[in-house]
């Protein structure tokens, strides 16, 4: 009943505060999965050197919305309200962000949408869990507030995958089940998804959830490799100077999208989360 009275009141309703800064078109980037994607380049012993490398500094036609639900002009650590539990450092998303702008696509002021948070297992990004729904709410906020559309998300997850090998044979299948998701509930059934294929992992099971996300052959999702990009001296997260080549390998990968997405504009952000409300509804025991 609780979840039913709120989809009813986000129907009528468009209460969410963004500032929009004068805004009228923003491309937006969901920036998900975990530590490498949140950013650790430059971080030793949990402190961030603050060295920002040339393709990571700011742009006034780059924002980021904060946990606040507020677009500011991004600049690195992107994630740094986001994943507050570890120090952040350079990720992809400021590298990424630079290398489309100069490719003169003419896709307006990008916005980033950083979601990523460090040490997190596939499971815990399934449909209603925590970082699910946050990943949703944030999306929905992202397309308040002026003009939008959310171009693609950035995926980088599977580190934590590596420790078990049952988490690792059924990464696959859940990561499959993931996308789907992610797509319906934002009702975009083609939204590209660009992911990364790890360069390292916590376990012994890399090749397995490495061999799971190279298989992926969905339509719209492509996959860019990071084995071999240059590793901080603990070997588990990128350097500085791998985030910044795995942001531009990324942006490659976009250029490359071989389908245009639906696009889903700020006026569509009440129906996505109408949408997701009443799958939740559906599927709550609690429902009556």
């Amino acid at each position: 009943m609780v979840l039913l009275l709120l989809a009813m009141a986000l129907l009528s309703s468009h209460s969410i505060s963004i500032n929009s800064q004068n805004v009228s078109t923003k491309s937006i980037f969901i920036l998900a999965g975990q530590s490498n994607m949140a950013g650790r380049g430059g971080v030793l012993k949990n402190r961030w050197d603050a060295i920002v490398p040339p393709e990571c500094v700011p742009n006034e036609r780059i924002l980021r919305l904060s946990a606040a639900l507020i677009w500011e002009e991004a600049h690195e650590p992107l994630h740094r309200d986001i994943d507050v539990e570890r120090a952040c450092g350079i990720g992809p998303g400021m590298a990424f962000a630079n290398a489309i702008l100069e490719r003169g696509l003419g896709i307006g002021v990008i916005g980033l949408v950083p979601c990523a948070v460090g040490g997190t297992n596939l499971t815990e990004w399934a449909r209603g869990g925590w970082l699910y729904n946050q990943m949703v709410i944030r999306a929905r906020a992202a397309l308040q507030g002026g003009g939008g559309i959310i171009r693609a998300i950035l995926w980088y997850q599977g580190e934590s995958d590596t420790r078990n090998l049952n988490d690792a044979r059924q990464y696959k299948n859940k990561l499959e089940t993931f996308f789907q998701d992610v797509r319906s509930d934002f009702m975009s059934p083609l939204l590209p998804v660009i992911q990364v294929a790890l360069a390292s992992g916590q376990g012994p099971y890399v090749e397995e959830v490495r061999e799971a996300q190279l298989s992926i052959n969905l339509p719209n999702v492509i996959t860019v490799d990071a084995k071999g990009l240059p590793l901080n001296p603990a070997g588990l997260h990128l350097s500085t100077a791998g985030e910044v080549r795995l942001g531009g390998m990324m942006a490659n990968a976009f250029v490359e999208v071989p389908l245009a997405p639906l696009p889903i504009p700020s006026t569509a952000a009440t129906a996505i989360a109408v949408n997701f409300l009443l799958v939740l509804l559906l599927s709550s025991p609690y429902m009556l």
